[in-house]
């Protein structure tokens, strides 16, 4: 990882992460030249501000970095820095109370650029290692973080449901875990229909398969993780305009971001008998597109009413559920960009999750705070449950009624979940509109540090 040194650079520029509220105190210990400087560039230490300070030789000599200190300290403060220091070598000087985790990741989450299709010249900055830094487990968190916004980058031209399933062979293989995938025609002959369904409408060098790898001793707690892979969205007969067309790419970024989790998970070689489970698909157009109001099977044996066929969503991710329950694992998780509801209730950088057990639910959002990693709770609010029925069969995929489509999507799917089971389910935007330090526009992971986190509490004991 370039961005790191384990040298020590005699010459490497110091970083002075500045609270606010010690700025004054911390002035009155350095020479006039330098308090007349910071007063004149206005420097007040605010998280984000940045002041440069040159050296007795004219070069630079530190850097000012404003942020707050303790459990308040914001990795985004400092992946604002590689985007505005010059070319260098620098390293953080550190006081009693200061995040160096968050620092370093902060640090490489700044430097991200998904140059594939683009050449870019990057002049280097490298920090040197943190004193006390858990270095592999923020090149775990950085490498899942990448690894989830490059898979998103991808355009679906390059990347679909065969390469998705390439994308987490190679990453099964990299640890060790056992993989298999269920592709085509033998969907229906195992008993995945639905998956079937919705993506048999792709051309064959695109069929939908069933990506499935499991790591881990078989006699730990198990955990599933389940992803929405699909990996262009048209919307079916039921098309999308345009404007709603053009990023769905991203229609596979809660299998992306399963994936980066996976990698956390297995890199931490946490004491879990994980399984990743990824219906992945094309929802294109042709003769054996689904209709609406055609009635599908499942593999749990319900029956579904396709009441819209952009709500495919969370058809591929009921036969993947189902799949699921078969191990009865001690933690359900799925992730998915589910709904546009979603969305409209809580905005594009906030993920919403539902989850029946409140005890669960208060540590998600603990962790959540914990690592920077927002995710909000929306309630499986069972009044909804009856705008998913159906007249004709089980359920319907999308209900008549334009309110609460988070919610009702998300009673659908518990309906393939044991109610005793501890489950999550994580409906999330996996996209960011506008460029923000450490966030490019683009594909982004979210939530996945929260729920590393709260898996790790969980079971690592």
């Amino acid at each position: 990882m370039d961005f790191f040194t384990d040298k020590k650079i005699k010459k490497a520029v110091p970083i002075i992460p500045m609270d606010p509220t010690k700025l004054e105190s911390w002035l009155q210990d350095q020479d006039e030249v330098l308090r007349r400087w910071v007063v004149s560039v206005g420097f007040d230490a605010k998280p984000g501000g940045v002041s440069l300070v040159a050296g007795q030789d004219g070069s630079l000599g530190s850097v000012l970095a404003g942020c707050a200190l303790g459990e308040k300290t914001d990795l985004w403060d400092f992946a604002r820095l590689p985007g505005l220091l010059p070319a260098g070598v620098y390293r953080i000087e550190q006081e009693p109370g200061f995040d160096v985790h968050k620092a370093a990741l902060g640090w490489a989450l700044g430097r991200y650029v998904f140059g594939k299709y683009k050449k870019r010249e990057e002049s280097p900055r490298v920090l040197v290692w943190p004193k006390g830094c858990d270095r592999a487990r923020v090149e775990a968190e950085v490498q899942a973080v990448f690894l989830v916004r490059d898979l998103i980058n991808m355009p679906a031209s390059d990347l679909g449901p065969k390469q998705l399933a390439a994308a987490a062979g190679r990453l099964a293989g990299d640890h060790g875990a056992e993989f298999e995938e269920t592709v085509g025609a033998e969907l229906l002959e195992k008993r995945f229909p639905a998956i079937h369904a919705v993506g048999r409408a792709s051309a064959r060098d695109r069929a939908p398969r069933l990506i499935d790898f499991v790591w881990g001793d078989a006699g730990d707690p198990k955990v599933t993780l389940v992803g929405k892979g699909v990996c262009f969205d048209t919307g079916g007969l039921d098309l999308k305009p345009s404007s709603a067309m053009k990023l769905m790419k991203k229609d596979m970024g809660g299998a992306a971001n399963v994936l980066g989790l996976a990698h956390m998970i297995m890199a931490a070689r946490l004491p879990v008998r994980l399984r990743v489970l990824i219906p992945a698909v094309e929802n294109s157009l042709s003769a054996t597109s689904l209709r609406p109001l055609d009635v599908i099977a499942t593999r749990k044996g319900l029956t579904v009413e396709i009441g819209n066929t952009d709500a495919e969503g969370r058809v591929i991710l009921a036969d993947a559920l189902a799949a699921a329950e078969s191990d009865e694992p001690d933690l359900l998780l799925d992730m998915a960009t589910l709904t546009g509801a979603a969305r409209v209730a809580l905005g594009a950088d906030v993920p919403a999750f539902f989850c029946g057990d409140d005890v669960l639910a208060g540590r998600l959002m603990e962790a959540a705070a914990e690592t920077s990693d927002p995710l909000w709770r929306l309630p499986l609010w069972k009044p909804y449950r009856k705008q998913i029925e159906s007249a004709v069969a089980d359920l319907t995929n999308a209900p008549d009624g334009p309110y609460g489509g988070a919610i009702t999507a998300a009673l659908f799917l518990a309906e393939f979940v044991d109610p005793a089971r501890p489950w999550i389910h994580v409906d999330l935007m996996a996209w960011n509109s506008t460029a923000r330090p450490g966030r490019p526009e683009g594909g982004e992971a979210m939530g996945i540090r929260a729920l590393f986190y709260l898996i790790r509490s969980r079971f690592e004991s």
